[in-house]
């Protein structure tokens, strides 16, 4: 390739996946169980831009279904998409295997505990808190999980090789989720909520919760898309990036923080959204190439609209029911998963 070609290259990638968000977004929401008919979503959402004014048509009941119910939902899980495939993305780059999601290092476990906790000890006695205490124990839990699971593999010294966290994550894993499994056993009347959270739900999301995870996803993602060339480096090999210069130790410290805090804090909102980290930086590759500085950006866009519609069919195919956003994500990835399997076990 040429100098030139792959910057130019990139960016059109990087825009057309901008207009299929841009798509995904309008779908999202456009179209539901309830509400106004399409078009006069579309007036309505023409009426509020600046400078335009038309009749849309719609009562005030519906105007705020689509700015108060539709409208962060949707935006919602465009934060919860594009920062768990982007995390993925990052994953599968510092161990160098695109079949790791971004709850290898014990994030959903963690999360999963401190939500079990919460329903366990609260019994409804929290809702004068400004912050819903699920959320706030979801997000320490993802997050000490993982400082656990780094500290078991830094326990003996220096990692040097990326196995020894993802042996020491299964470790972890296995051990909250041994906890979580006590917990609901001497507390039978929470498995109802806990398992409505582990499936993943944005039903009850709102501007609040986008509002509280919005800077935790724009910062991990500016320091992810700024290590992609480094994640480029760290694909030739540990000793072999380190003998070009890059700190492999730092390099992947760094990520793994990042990608863990954008994990961590939509899993808080969100539960557990299974194979998006590793469906949609999949396809990317597949589609645009493997570079890392072109993998990171399409991963943000493209799970932020794989979610949009995920979540769009969960509240279409039952209706006036509602299937659980994580129901809707398995049914897809899990296929695709086994088929990336077969198809790698094949080559080698």
């Amino acid at each position: 390739m040429s100098k030139g070609a792959p910057v130019g290259h990139t960016w059109r990638w990087i825009a057309g996946a901008l207009v299929v968000l841009a798509g995904a977004a309008l779908v999202g929401l456009t179209f539901g169980p309830a509400g106004p008919p399409w078009y006069r979503v579309l007036l309505d959402l023409v009426d509020s831009l600046p400078g335009i004014s038309v009749h849309a048509g719609i009562a005030p009941q519906q105007h705020d279904l689509i700015w108060q119910i539709r409208m962060p939902r949707v935006v919602l899980a465009a934060l919860v998409g594009g920062a768990l495939s982007m995390s993925g993305a990052a994953y599968q780059g510092v161990f160098r295997n695109p079949l790791v999601d971004p709850y290898l290092l014990g994030v959903a476990a963690g999360a999963g505990l401190g939500a079990t906790l919460v329903y366990a000890a609260r019994h409804g006695a929290t809702s004068s808190w400004s912050v819903d205490p699920v959320v706030v124990a979801a997000f320490v839990g993802g997050l000490v999980a993982v400082a656990l699971t780094y500290a078991a593999g830094t326990a003996f010294g220096i990692v040097r090789r990326s196995e020894t966290l993802v042996l020491a994550g299964v470790a972890v894993v296995s051990f909250l989720t041994a906890i979580q499994t006590y917990v609901l056993q001497k507390n039978s009347q929470i498995l109802r909520p806990v398992y409505s959270w582990i499936l993943g739900q944005l039903v009850s999301a709102t501007w609040g919760d986008v509002r509280l995870v919005l800077p935790y996803v724009t910062a991990a993602a500016v320091v992810l898309l700024l290590h992609g060339r480094l994640l480029d480096v760290l694909r030739v090999g540990d000793e072999e990036a380190a003998s070009l210069g890059a700190s492999v130790r730092r390099v992947r410290l760094t990520v793994v923080i990042a990608a863990t805090v954008a994990t961590a804090a939509v899993v808080s909102v969100s539960g557990l959204i299974g194979f998006v980290g590793i469906m949609v930086p999949h396809i990317v590759r597949l589609l645009a190439g493997g570079s890392y500085r072109r993998v990171l950006p399409l991963s943000l866009i493209g799970g932020a609209a794989f979610l949009i519609l995920c979540d769009l069919a969960g509240r279409m195919v039952i209706r006036p029911a509602e299937l659980p956003i994580g129901v809707v994500t398995a049914f897809l990835g899990a296929p695709f998963f086994l088929f990336v399997l077969h198809a790698r076990t094949r080559r080698t």
